[in-house]
């Protein structure tokens, strides 16, 4: 903004109204950052969260239980490749279609703590006690959980979206 070698400086309202706007757009794009999965995706990851349980069940049964260890280890090696690529088709997909990145910074550490520690635990943990007791029902109500759990999350992160939409 230069006329004749001089800079020409915006007043205090034109400075003001730079401000509010910039403050709009960054609120815009917190909102579009913090924008639900696809539903695809949230369907597959309840679905490979259920999965969870029985395949590490069936990775630390002390015994065979319902198909070789080996089996249950390629299992669990193909379903967690098939997730990764599925998440970065999700995550390339939010990027082309809003222009930015799936990301999870912008949730409440209060929502995102709890999961992060929590749905491990659940996952794992039953497959631990399957494996001290033989009981397969621990690993179902894992499955049960952790789906409900995911699917919950997502319902979160959706009120959240709208929220600050």
């Amino acid at each position: 903004m230069e006329t004749n070698g001089e800079a020409l400086r915006p007043t205090a309202q034109q400075a003001l109204a730079a401000l509010a706007e910039t403050e709009q757009i960054r609120a815009s794009t917190t909102a579009l950052s913090a924008t639900p999965w696809p539903r695809w995706f949230t369907a597959t990851l309840a679905l490979y969260t259920a999965a969870v349980p029985p395949v590490y069940g069936g990775t630390l049964a002390e015994t065979e239980w319902l198909l070789p260890k080996a089996a249950w280890g390629v299992i669990l090696i193909a379903m967690t490749a098939a997730y990764g690529a599925l998440f970065a088709v999700a995550a390339a997909n939010w990027r082309k279609k809003t222009g930015v990145a799936l990301r999870f910074d912008v949730l409440p550490k209060r929502v995102t703590l709890p999961l992060a520690v929590g749905l491990p635990a659940v996952l794992l943990g039953s497959a631990l006690v399957f494996r001290a007791t033989g009981e397969p029902l621990w690993l179902f109500a894992a499955s049960v959980t952790g789906a409900a759990v995911t699917l919950a999350f997502h319902l979160v992160f959706v009120r959240l979206h709208r929220k600050t939409a």
